[in-house]
């Protein structure tokens, strides 16, 4: 996707205030200065003798640029956004706990979750003191729109929404995700880990249109980047601005840095990847529908495929003696006897069908 978002009118942008929604402890922060903070290289040749850093080149002895210029302009360039409305962290997972961190007083505030989705959320609430108001999804695994909205109260700081969400596969429908976003006035946090796999447009272009919406994205999918540890968020520079404030100032290190940049650069390559992913998962799905224990196979948008079978503890550990690690999901609100497939490399796939085909 390129090209900036267009604003247009909207009462949020005259209600929503992020004084509103801060912790007043990091709204009164005086973040810490490093040395790379004061003093940025032009890319002249300078002795460097500011930072207590070991001058031997390993090529690693240097301490990273503290807000990945080079990434993020990469990013801003791709993804139509500005480079003061992205921050980065060590996994999504930091970039989540930020947002906790910043906007939702310990043993005051609360959040809302759509279990069945991310586990993390939870277990990120429960690190930081934050009560988890938790909604279930409809049936259809949707949003409950009158039920989320019910739950909010004056200490609802947060909503988040798994889109498409993980362990279903399904995307939200955009209206009741907008009706999320024009009712709520706390922070609205889209994760977005696996939009590379759906038909639907990424929350990315909606930005400048809702100044209380958070998209978080990740190179641990589709990008193939999972061992390096990338996370993305993207929102207003005034929420990136408190999240500056509070993250360590060398959260993602060099090699990581590097080995993003090379991966975001040769996005030919990524978008031929999950092309071939999403072939693969429509014949992994024409194959599940013919076997005789699956009693359901549910809509996804994502590299994953969730299922119901006749009994999901002896299918697991039937695959599971045939060398095949798949997820057990049935301990999930409204997952029961539910395995998830990822969809996996075409010779890994025709392994995966093989056997299932075998399978009594």
């Amino acid at each position: 996707m390129s090209g900036r978002a267009q604003s247009r009118p909207n009462t949020m942008q005259k209600t929503f205030d992020i004084n509103n929604i801060v912790r007043e402890s990091v709204r009164k922060l005086q973040p810490y200065s490093s040395a790379r903070d004061e003093y940025v290289s032009d890319g002249s040749e300078m002795i460097f003798l500011d930072a207590n850093e070991n001058p031997f080149d390993t090529g690693v002895n240097r301490y990273p640029d503290p807000y990945q210029r080079g990434l993020k302009a990469l990013l801003a360039e791709q993804k139509g956004v500005s480079e003061r409305q992205i921050l980065l962290g060590n996994g999504s997972d930091e970039v989540l706990d930020l947002i906790y961190r910043a906007f939702c007083e310990p043993n005051q505030d609360n959040i809302i979750t759509l279990p069945p989705t991310y586990g993390m959320y939870k277990v990120l609430a429960g690190i930081n003191a934050i009560k988890n108001k938790e909604v279930l999804l409809t049936k259809e695994f949707e949003p409950n729109l009158d039920e989320i909205l019910k739950a909010v109260d004056i200490k609802t700081k947060l909503l988040f929404i798994c889109s498409p969400n993980n362990p279903t596969g399904n995307a939200f429908k955009e209206q009741a995700i907008e009706r999320l976003l024009t009712s709520f006035q706390g922070l609205v946090v889209i994760d977005e880990a696996y939009i590379d796999f759906s038909k639907g447009k990424s929350w990315l272009s909606k930005l400048d249109i809702y100044p209380n919406l958070i998209v978080t994205q990740t190179l641990s999918k589709a990008y193939g980047l999972a061992g390096i540890r990338l996370g993305i968020c993207y929102a207003s520079e005034e929420i990136i601005g408190v999240l500056n404030k509070i993250k360590p100032p060398y959260n993602v290190n060099q090699l990581t840095q590097q080995r993003a940049f090379q991966r975001v650069l040769n996005q030919d390559l990524v978008n031929q990847e999950v092309q071939e992913l999403l072939t693969e998962r429509a014949e992994l799905i024409t194959a599940l529908k013919s076997l005789k224990f699956v009693e359901e196979l549910y809509p996804t948008d994502a590299n994953f495929v969730l299922t119901k079978v006749d009994d999901a503890n002896k299918r697991y550990q039937q695959l599971l003696e045939k060398q095949v690690v798949v997820r057990n999901r049935s301990t999930q609100p409204l997952c029961e006897n539910t395995l998830r497939f990822t969809v996996g490399t075409p010779g890994e796939n025709k392994k995966l069908i093989a056997i299932l085909k075998e399978l009594e």
